[in-house]
């Protein structure tokens, strides 16, 4: 059990947040995209970055693998390591709000409780959750990484959908169908809700 040390002290700079965000000309806050392996997460992340570039959005993407090669390499995918995952990804996510930045994540995040922690962390109206909904079955149609097979046939224990829940989000900001919709169609939504809800201009 790690003991958390009582000597430290938040020290606070003289550039706030606020300021950041004037200097970059728009509100920063994490779209944390969530939905099964295969959904389209890291497709539609990388694709809404794009048109925020376009735009003159200053971003940053957190995407789940990527993440695991470094900071995240010491953990697996057992239920604890899935929340400390989440978890450290949370407070990255914060200091990158903080920064000004306009921040993209793409992680299964299958637990309600984690995304929810996560929220805590952010002030209100700082944390856009986007179901990235796809039928299960499609997923494993599309099974880029040849994951569900291995699930199948028991290579990989735990896995979300398989042998692992997948806790749907209830009342998220925006729900993209990407089993549905075309990419453009899923992007075009979510810049559209950050438009309307007046964290970019059109």
């Amino acid at each position: 059990m790690r003991v958390k040390p009582t000597n430290i002290v938040w020290h606070k700079g003289k550039v706030t947040k606020q300021l950041r965000q004037q200097l970059n000309g728009h509100k920063s806050a994490v779209l944390w995209f969530t939905g099964f392996s295969g959904a389209g997460k890291s497709t539609l992340s990388v694709a809404v970055e794009q048109e925020l570039h376009r735009r003159g959005i200053r971003t940053y993407i957190l995407d789940g693998d990527n993440v695991r090669h470094g900071l995240n390499n010491n953990l697996g995918f057992s239920h604890e390591d899935r929340t400390e995952n989440i978890r450290r990804i949370g407070e990255v996510s914060k200091l990158f709000v903080d920064a000004g930045v306009m921040t993209l994540t793409a992680f299964i995040s299958p637990y309600r409780a984690d995304r929810r922690m996560v929220r805590s962390l952010m002030q209100e109206g700082e944390f856009i959750e986007v179901y990235v909904k796809c039928a299960l079955e499609e997923c494993e149609k599309r099974d880029p990484k040849g994951l569900y097979k291995k699930a199948r046939n028991g290579e990989i224990r735990g896995f979300t959908g398989i042998d692992a829940p997948y806790e749907v989000p209830r009342n998220p900001e925006i729900i993209v169908e990407t089993d549905t919709q075309t990419l453009k169609q899923s992007v075009d939504q979510v810049l559209e809700y950050l438009v309307v809800e007046g964290y970019i201009e059109e």
